[in-house]
């Protein structure tokens, strides 16, 4: 097994879990998904849980060949839960999309912040909303799902000694997406992302949103010992 890929206890099981269905049939629709989902892709490690999630969440099995997973990340995330890191998203649709229950991690959006910044440097609200949160980054869950240009700063900033915990980064589009998410596999940071051009806000929130899931489940095995 290549030092990318993990085995967690009981988190890659016929055990399902989803803490954002509220209802029955909500659930039953969840876990019918997720059933397919391991059937097609694999269910060996914490990695093929997030490829599950991520191609349920696009509606294409074809996802799970295009994420890339960098130093750990799965690691990373559950780390940074555990320790209460903000979590910190380019776009209001991302924040929005992330799981609240089963953390502590405050998530916030760089949109709220460098409205200045945006104006002054003439660059999207997004790399200055990064560049505003600067002193919150390190530590931190970055998810990037709509912005090239916010990852092309963030990748500027970790070059600078500025160091999230982990960055999922899947921004699509045509204009600097792939580029983006290659110059992120080139940083020492951990980080999940997918190839090319695709990806965007439901892969982003899939992916970390997997992570939660996983979190919740390991708290929940604390008292036996189970960690990533």
């Amino acid at each position: 097994m290549s030092k990318e890929s993990s085995r967690h206890g009981d988190t890659t099981t016929s055990t399902y879990i989803d803490p954002g269905a509220d209802t029955k049939e909500g659930y039953a629709i969840s876990k019918k998904s997720r059933t397919l989902a391991r059937e097609m892709v694999g269910n060996a490690t914490v990695e093929d849980r997030v490829k599950q999630r991520c191609s349920v969440a696009v509606g294409d099995f074809a996802m799970a060949d295009l994420m890339r997973f960098h130093n750990n990340p799965i690691k990373a995330a559950l780390d940074a839960l555990r320790n209460k890191t903000p979590i910190i998203t380019d776009i209001r649709m991302v924040q929005v999309g992330i799981q609240k229950k089963g953390h502590q991690s405050e998530v916030i959006c760089a949109l709220d912040y460098g409205s200045d910044i945006a104006r002054e440097r003439e660059i999207t609200r997004s790399s200055a909303g990064f560049l505003a949160l600067k002193e919150k980054i390190p530590g931190s869950v970055v998810v990037i799902g709509n912005a090239p240009s916010a990852l092309l700063s963030l990748c500027a900033m970790v070059s600078e000694g500025i160091r999230p915990a982990v960055i999922i980064g899947a921004p699509v589009g045509f204009v600097n997406a792939a580029e983006s998410k290659a110059l992120l596999r080139t940083v020492d940071i951990p980080s999940i992302s997918t190839e090319g051009t695709r990806g965007g806000t439901p892969v982003a929130v899939a992916a970390i949103n997997e992570c939660i899931t996983i979190f919740i489940e390991g708290a929940s095995d604390a008292g036996s010992g189970h960690r990533l």
